[in-house]
């Protein structure tokens, strides 16, 4: 089972994904990106919090992928927050920890965004926790 969870506030917007991010669960990433981030007027930060994330396939990573380039085609920076240990070493091996700005939670994504990295390009903020700390 899986599920996106959208909570906005003044700061940006935070998806929180619940369950196996894989090629069946996969559009429903998509859809909750399209109907939340439709707005290229929206400046606020875009945080995906994988707290409770089980599962993530190749799909899913590319579900992920597809939300930083439409961040980046903005000028927006997609911020990835609490990420399980399994998903931190496959980042790490793929090198996708070096495009992706991982932090250890949710807050700490949204105060980074409130701290002036906004405007930065996607990937090109300066992440919160030192590459190959363990997230969780």
């Amino acid at each position: 089972m899986f599920a996106v969870d959208v909570r906005r506030d003044t700061r940006g917007v935070v998806f929180v994904l619940r369950g196996d991010l894989d090629f069946h669960s996969a559009v429903q990433l998509y859809e909750a990106g399209d109907k939340e981030l439709g707005t290229r007027g929206d400046t606020g930060a875009v945080v995906i919090d994988c707290s409770h994330l089980t599962y993530c396939d190749s799909t899913g990573i590319t579900a992920l992928l597809k939300l930083y380039n439409q961040l980046s085609g903005q000028s927006r920076v997609l911020r990835l927050a609490a990420v399980p240990a399994f998903l931190d070493r496959l980042f790490t091996l793929t090198g996708l920890n070096q495009i992706f700005s991982l932090y250890a939670d949710a807050d700490e994504a949204l105060a980074a965004h409130a701290a002036g990295h906004g405007a930065l390009a996607a990937g090109a903020d300066e992440p919160v926790r030192s590459r190959g700390e363990n997230a969780g």
